[in-house]
């Protein structure tokens, strides 16, 4: 199972943002999404260090709280 993770860019250079969710930065690779606008404060889905989409701030929030969720579940488990 693959599994990509919502994070909102920090800063851009180029086709690399620095990247971050709950805390953690990550470097992250815009090269699938050249053609795309992005901008501080948007969000990505990112898998294995490349942003594979731009999602809006309610996707963000709406997958994080799924995946605290399963998190959580496992946790009980």
């Amino acid at each position: 199972m693959c599994l990509a993770i919502p994070m909102q860019i920090v800063a851009i250079d180029g086709l690399t943002a620095q990247c971050t969710a709950k805390g953690v930065g990550r470097s992250v690779s815009l090269f699938l999404l050249q053609d795309a606008q992005l901008a501080i404060g948007d969000y990505v889905m990112v898998h294995v260090g490349y942003a594979l989409e731009q999602i809006s701030v309610a996707d963000a929030q709406v997958t994080w709280a799924l995946l605290d969720e399963m998190v959580s579940a496992d946790a009980r488990a």
